[in-house]
């Protein structure tokens, strides 16, 4: 029993990646930029390029590519920094901060149709598990 634990644990998340995918296409958005502007929305100030990589914990480079296409999509928009003329910050526009919003209605309809067999108290138990799981740095 303990050892199909992992295999039902990465069923769901399978299962709620795949809810993601199909929820952010209509808005026009890979899993990993939705992570992106999630992040920066989360971050207390703009970051710079290298601070973003940081946080996501990925290679500059990628999120260079990442920052790319929320550009092009006009979702968030670089700037320079004032304190360091050689850096740029990433900023969320009016556009990218509607997007956040959609995001979030549609991470909670897919979340609603997930655990819709569950009753309150299963949700409120595996919401005490999960959180125990998780590390206090790791929420993004």
């Amino acid at each position: 029993m303990e050892s199909d634990l992992g295999e039902l644990f990465l069923r769901a998340a399978r299962r709620i990646r795949r809810g993601q995918v199909s929820r952010l296409a209509p808005l026009g958005l890979t899993p990993a930029q939705a992570r992106t502007l999630r992040t920066i929305d989360k971050m207390e100030r703009p970051p710079r390029m290298t601070e973003l990589a940081e946080r996501l914990d990925i290679v500059p480079r990628s999120v260079t590519t990442l920052v790319d296409a929320l550009e092009t999509a006009g979702l968030v928009r670089r700037a320079p920094d004032p304190a360091n003329r050689r850096s740029t910050l990433i900023m969320l526009t009016s556009e990218g901060e509607r997007t956040l919003v959609r995001m979030r209605e549609a991470r909670l309809r897919a979340a609603d149709e997930l655990f819709a067999p569950l009753t309150a108290e299963q949700r409120q138990s595996l919401r005490d598990l999960l959180s125990t799981l998780e590390p206090d740095d790791d929420r993004s």
